[in-house]
């Protein structure tokens, strides 16, 4: 009897196998608005997809823009791929670091990674005043420089120290010579404020706009967004 001959591979598999390989990796093109920001501010970064075989632009697809944080890639926007084969995304990092787009692919086009894009932000009058804020409801404490209790120029100590690195005395009169000054018209949130009697600074502050200030404020009370008391101050810039 003739020897048995083996069955060939399914076609299938072949034609299965052979579309995976078709796939199309895109070139792609990354820019980014800025490299240095201010704290809260906002970078727009555009990406845009070739297909290398023709030099045409990718139409289709998603993609995602991702921040690296404590060590993995998070998603932070996604977007869908125009017809000049573009998508720019959004992202406000508040901490320096590397950001990147990531193309998810389609039945034609494999998945492409970008390269990283390094952000560095730098601190602000808003960094400043989400510092302050955060500290709403702290009771006052004679002597106190945080992180739970303070008087009215450890608190502006610790927050210009922990939202812009900069260092102040332990003293209100002393404060109002830090940093550059400002006219009172000019006045920005985030910036510090020192209540004068006569040229002598007794009470800081941190401006917090149209008027408003946060402080601790004396034995008794606590820290709070409130009404400015007086028009004899200066304004001091740190950020």
């Amino acid at each position: 009897m003739p020897a048995a001959h083996a069955a060939p591979a399914p076609a299938v598999a072949q034609v299965t196998t052979a579309k995976a390989a078709a796939k199309i990796k895109p070139s792609v093109r990354t820019s980014i608005s800025t490299r240095t920001l201010a704290w809260g501010a906002k970078v727009k970064v555009t990406a845009k997809y070739i297909n290398p075989t023709n030099g045409k632009a990718i139409t289709t697809g998603t993609v995602r823009l991702q921040a690296l944080r404590n060590g993995k890639w998070q998603n932070w926007a996604a977007g869908k791929v125009n017809k000049n084969g573009a998508v720019a995304l959004y992202a406000a990092p508040k901490v320096s670091g590397s950001l990147r787009m990531v193309y998810t692919g389609t039945s034609a086009y494999a998945p492409q990674v970008g390269g990283r894009l390094s952000v560095k932000v730098v601190a602000s009058g808003a960094k400043v005043l989400a510092e302050a804020q955060s500290h709403t409801g702290a009771l006052y404490l004679f002597g106190a420089s945080g992180p739970s209790r303070f008087d009215c120029s450890g608190f502006t100590k610790y927050v210009y120290k922990k939202a812009a690195g900069k260092n102040l005395a332990h003293k209100a009169n002393t404060q109002q010579k830090a940093g550059r000054s400002v006219s009172k018209s000019a006045k920005k949130a985030g910036d510090l404020i020192i209540f004068r009697n006569g040229s002598y600074g007794y009470h800081a502050a941190i401006y917090a706009g149209n008027g408003y200030m946060y402080d601790s404020p004396h034995t008794g009370a606590r820290v709070s967004k409130r009404k400015m008391f007086s028009t004899n101050y200066v304004v001091r810039r740190l950020v």
